[in-house]
């Protein structure tokens, strides 16, 4: 689905899921719906799971703007105090569309807790009291942190909100981060899809240790935050001349401007030399640089750092604002040079900037999605160095695999929903058995043998391939099932119903078992 596309579905004001590969313009179609929804009058929520991912979209955290904070429950108190809060009743009253950007890292029974609260005080059993609402993310990206194994990772997918909220999927498939044709790309593509091939394996093996051969100083990422200080600490260190430093400047309430310091990528104190390697951390694409735009100080105007750009191009560089925002009002805001030190960062820090270059230590990746994410920031394969990996660098977890497949395919029907090809959805499911979940398909063909005791038709009307297509893209709710092939207005009407439950009961009792 192109970009456009996308915008369009949003903009007819159903629930959505925006998804696809790291550099397919997510938060570029974000902001430009954003933009055009509220030039028609609409009031939108802007948040996301983390501090980190709010300020990159000017939001909130989505704990902090629905008031359940670190809640893990809502106990009758907690109700009773929410039901009284005026100024939580009035946000949630006068939203009409509520974004949640970088859903990866979401548990699921949060955006339960948050649905709970926006039925509660808009007094409606409508999925999140009617508010239109548009998750953003990638479910390969860095998932939720999680206190048992992999396998109890609680996953925005397997919530009771995402089966209720009926969501279109519009799967970007554009690419506008790697260049296309240096096997990088088609690697990251191969790990999504779980058929990454030794030769690929041994292209990108081949990158470890070419740092240590080249002449650039190139920005090192890490999985711990204390290789990162030390490295930039010592680095800048050792530069000749003379220590500039700039402190942020704060206006608002003390606690929610310590908030915000914490989560914008730019240091309250920041310290800077000539020949100090930096890295801006927003978008300024007037000025020519965007968020991971990697750069040397070259020189001071005024107090102004100058720095100049790998292409070439010098820039000086004023204070940034970034504030925080509640229902409308600036509550505070912090004033600081959008910059950061570049000889290193961290993995976690990275998600969601475009690197030209990195210096990746994957020895110590210790969750599913690290490797994947660092990796994803590089624009192209000469920019990738590595300096190790060890059995967890190029793992992602096995449970989206089947769910990416499912998501892709409901969107390219949703792309072409007044004339679906569906025989390539046949034809590729029926080459391609691993697909279909032979158990759902069994659960199917026992519900098919049930019902034709009474409907002598339904073998004809739903045959063996209607059912394994279902077993192998598992809709979760109507929408999804009547996109599929076979699946007529006459048939969701009879049976639609009972597919579904069928397919959501198989779920939370697989999730339960794992």
């Amino acid at each position: 689905m192109t970009q456009d596309q996308a915008l369009k579905i949003m903009e007819s004001g159903v629930n959505v899921f925006l998804t696809g590969a790291p550099g397919a313009g997510k938060t570029y179609t974000l902001n430009k719906f954003i933009s055009q929804i509220e030039k028609s009058g609409k009031r939108v929520a802007i948040t996301a799971s983390t501090g980190i991912a709010a300020t990159h979209i000017g939001g909130l955290t989505i704990h902090s703007w629905s008031g359940i904070g670190i809640k893990d429950e809502l106990t009758k108190d907690d109700k009773a105090y929410i039901s009284a809060s005026e100024s939580l009743r009035h946000r949630f009253r006068s939203t009409d569309v509520l974004i949640i950007d970088e859903i990866s890292m979401l548990h699921g029974f949060r955006l339960d807790l948050v649905n709970e609260v926006a039925c509660l005080l808009r007094d409606s059993q409508q999925p999140f009291g009617g508010i239109q609402v548009i998750l953003v993310g990638d479910f390969f990206q860095l998932p939720p942190i999680s206190q048992g194994s992999d396998d109890m990772i609680d996953f925005l997918y397997n919530s009771k909100s995402w089966h209720e909220l009926d969501l279109h999927i519009c799967y970007l498939t554009e690419q506008h981060r790697q260049a296309q044709n240096d096997g990088l790309l088609s690697f990251l593509d191969a790990m999504r899809n779980n058929t990454v091939s030794d030769s690929q394996l041994e292209l990108i093996k081949s990158r470890i240790g070419l740092a240590k051969k080249s002449d650039k100083v190139i920005t090192k990422l890490y999985s711990h935050n204390f290789d990162v200080d030390s490295v930039n600490k010592r680095q800048l260190e050792q530069l000749d001349g003379k220590m500039y430093s700039f402190t942020a400047k704060t206006t608002g309430q003390k606690y929610k401007v310590e908030q915000l310091l914490k989560n914008i990528l730019s240091p309250k104190e920041l310290d800077l030399k000539i020949n100090a390697e930096v890295m801006f951390v927003v978008n300024n694409f007037s000025e020519g640089y965007v968020n991971g735009s990697r750069g040397r100080v070259v020189g001071f105007n005024t107090e102004q750092p100058v720095v100049k750009l790998e292409n070439g191009r010098e820039v000086r560089v004023s204070r940034h604002k970034w504030t925080l925002q509640e229902d409308g009002e600036i509550i505070a805001q912090v004033e600081q040079m959008p910059l950061r030190l570049a000889w290193a960062i961290t993995i976690h820090k990275s998600q969601g900037m475009s690197l030209d270059a990195a210096e990746i230590d994957l020895s110590r990746a210790f969750t599913p999605g690290m490797g994947y994410v660092a990796i994803s920031r590089v624009k192209s394969l000469d920019g990738l160095y590595l300096t190790g990996l060890n059995n967890m660098a190029l793992v992602l977890n096995p449970k989206i695999y089947d769910l990416d497949f499912s998501l892709k395919q409901f969107s390219l029907l949703l792309t072409n929903q007044f004339d679906p090809d569906t025989d390539d959805l046949v034809k590729t499911i029926s080459q391609n058995r691993k697909l279909i979940n032979q158990e759902l398909f069994q659960l199917l063909l026992q519900w098919r043998s049930e019902i034709s005791q009474n409907d002598d038709d339904i073998v004809f009307n739903i045959p063996d391939s209607i059912l394994e297509i279902v077993a192998a893209l598992k809709p979760i709710n109507i929408l999804q099932l009547s996109s599929l092939p076979g699946w007529g207005k006459r048939m969701i009407k009879k049976y639609g119903q009972q597919v579904v439950g069928i397919i959501k009961e198989y779920q939370i009792k697989s999730f339960q078992n794992s």
